[in-house]
């Protein structure tokens, strides 16, 4: 499978210290985040984070749930439900596309199509 560009939001831009301010984070707290496996920044070649805009919206939504008093145990669980139901979702979305597509060929074939009898002999 041949991936496209990545999207400007994926693109890790940010070092941990201003991550750690646009996010309000400290970067303890991000480091333990990666630890816990519920981040993973992009690494230059020398090993420096480097956190993206959708990273950003990751630590924002876990420290909504730390906020309402998920253990990051639970946080993990969560944002792995979350990630799943959305692929199913794009993946419902697509058969229900798929399904019409399918639906609607049938239908023009069987326009085309001319009932024959067949003779008795």
């Amino acid at each position: 499978m041949v991936d496209g560009p990545t999207p400007r939001s994926a693109r890790g831009v940010y070092g941990i210290s201003v991550a750690s301010e646009l996010s309000g984070i400290a970067q303890q707290t991000l480091r333990l985040y990666e630890r816990w496996g519920l981040l993973t920044p992009d690494r230059t070649e020398g090993g420096t984070r480097r956190y993206s805009d959708d990273d950003l919206d990751r630590v924002r939504r876990i420290s909504e749930l730390v906020d309402q008093g998920v253990n990051l145990a639970g946080v993990g669980q969560i944002l792995d439900l979350e990630h799943r139901n959305t692929q199913l979702d794009a993946d419902n979305t697509k058969l229900r596309s798929d399904n019409a597509r399918l639906r609607e060929a049938r239908s023009s074939t069987d326009t085309v199509r001319t009932p024959t009898r067949r003779r008795r002999n």
